[in-house]
């Protein structure tokens, strides 16, 4: 077919869908623009998309919200007397399945680091407290650390989007894998979807670009199979994803105990939780929906429910997911062979795209609709979930903005709290001022201890700490 009969099929099409503005600029176009848009005409959906523009764009209330639902049980972070033989059992059955080759590291690192005032992708931020090491730099140091402990390949999947992709990859080359070895590597995108003005028509960035944006974390599983992630997964004879997200430098990257609770309970999806520390905290809530798990975002959540409490005080709906998962390489497989689709949730955001005239518009407020799915929607999809409680000062340490709560600063603090903390528990007395803050900056490298319990087998490396010191243990 002829590029002009591409552009009749294309014009006749877009004018059912009322899309044909997509068109307009076409005669200003040169070949290989025009070539291009076609292509990205031909990707769009428009079936689909007119349902989106009348169920989401269009509707002021496009998800409904669950009326009828209880709070979800979950496994403690430490297990009660009756149950710490079942915890042992886990962890043992963790440690085998890393031991086997069976799990693999997957980060969703498609961010920039914009909030932040950085100008790249956010896994380049760097975030330690004595080193400065990036994200992406720490996590390869712990795949690495685990991967040596337990004597076993853990390939490590990386999700960027278009925005980051090519910078993403240029970094990790010009880094050496961060030591990594590159066959144990595999880089891949994340899907777009296309921007909307209010009315539900899709904007333009340019005269021969759609404006789009990534397709939300939720994207995530089904990037993972179309990008021949999950087929190099099957090869390897992976069963486990450990799915993290970039922004979290305590994220523990491999959990056995975490593993070995999903694996020991036939889960398909499992998470994460954190008591929250307030009824609104902005953090989705783990309740259970017709016996399925399922996370309400905290601006769903009603007030009445939110702040329920139980008669010893504690929140009824006291969980919150902070994005970490152990998600099956089958059920990742089985989802897309049924063709499946996560809800669409609508963000209205400031979005820069060309006028009918062809000009820039950089708007100063709200404009339009950006579409993005989440991963924790495909939990109610598993018909076994685990949930597993980690601690707050252990595992969450988010870097989201510049100042405040979620910074890098907060972060760094946090960091160091932790390994103070883990220091303390081998016998390390660790200087601090007349009000109790930490009088000291301490970073422990991944390479010397990945978990707590391997601070008190390297006791005796373990440094004397002055006050003042700026110390980094490796």
């Amino acid at each position: 077919m002829d590029l002009r009969t591409k552009y009749e099929a294309a014009k006749t099409t877009l004018g059912t869908h009322n899309q044909q503005h997509l068109l307009n600029f076409w005669q200003r176009l040169d070949e290989n623009q025009q070539k291009s848009l076609i292509e990205q005409i031909n990707d769009l959906d428009l079936e689909k998309i007119d349902r989106w523009i009348k169920d989401v764009v269009k509707n002021p209330e496009p998800l409904e919200v669950p009326t009828e639902f209880d709070p979800a049980p979950y496994y403690p972070a430490l297990p009660m007397p009756d149950m710490e033989q079942k915890y042992a059992l886990a962890l043992e059955k963790g440690r085998n399945l890393i031991r086997e080759g069976k799990v693999a590291a997957f980060v969703v690192a498609g961010g920039q680091g914009t909030r932040l005032g950085f100008d790249g992708p956010k896994g380049d931020f760097p975030v330690t407290a004595v080193k400065n090491k990036t994200l992406f730099r720490l996590f390869a140091e712990s795949i690495i650390a685990v991967s040596q402990k337990y004597n076993a390949a853990i390939p490590w999947y990386i999700m960027t989007s278009p925005l980051n992709h090519l910078d993403t990859v240029e970094i990790f080359k010009k880094n050496h894998y961060f030591g990594l070895n590159p066959a144990d590597f595999f880089i891949f995108q994340q899907g777009t979807l296309p921007n909307f003005a209010f009315d539900g028509e899709i904007l333009m960035a340019d005269k021969d670009t759609i404006a789009q944006s990534p397709d939300g974390h939720g994207g995530s599983l089904r990037a993972l199979y179309r990008s021949g992630a999950v087929e190099d997964m099957k090869k390897r004879g992976i069963e486990y994803i450990s799915y993290f997200q970039i922004d979290n430098p305590l994220v523990k990257v491999i959990d056995p105990l975490f593993i070995g609770l999903h694996a020991i309970n036939n889960a398909q999806m499992s998470s994460k939780a954190l008591k929250k520390n307030s009824p609104t905290e902005k953090v989705g809530n783990f309740c259970l929906v017709n016996d399925r798990v399922t996370v309400i975002e905290y601006s769903d959540l009603p007030d009445e429910q939110a702040n329920r409490i139980n008669p010893d005080g504690s929140l009824v709906f006291e969980l919150g997911s902070i994005a970490i998962h152990i998600i099956n390489t089958d059920f990742v497989e089985s989802l897309n062979k049924e063709g499946f689709s996560l809800p669409l949730h609508k963000a209205i955001k400031k979005i820069a795209h060309i006028d009918y005239e062809g000009n820039q518009v950089e708007p100063k407020e709200p404009n339009g609709v950006k579409l993005e799915t989440f991963v924790f929607d495909a939990l109610p999809l598993a018909e076994k979930s685990v949930i597993f409680e980690t601690l707050r000062e252990e595992e969450f340490a988010p870097v989201k903005n510049a100042t405040g709560v979620d910074s890098a600063e907060s972060s760094r603090q946090l960091q160091i709290a932790r390994a103070a903390a883990w220091l303390e528990l081998a016998g390390v007395k660790i200087p601090r001022k007349a009000d109790g803050s930490l009088d000291c900056v301490i970073e422990i490298a991944p390479s010397f201890a990945v978990e707590k319990e391997e601070i008190v087998k390297n006791k005796n490396r373990l440094p004397k700490i002055n006050p003042g010191d700026k110390v980094y243990i490796d």
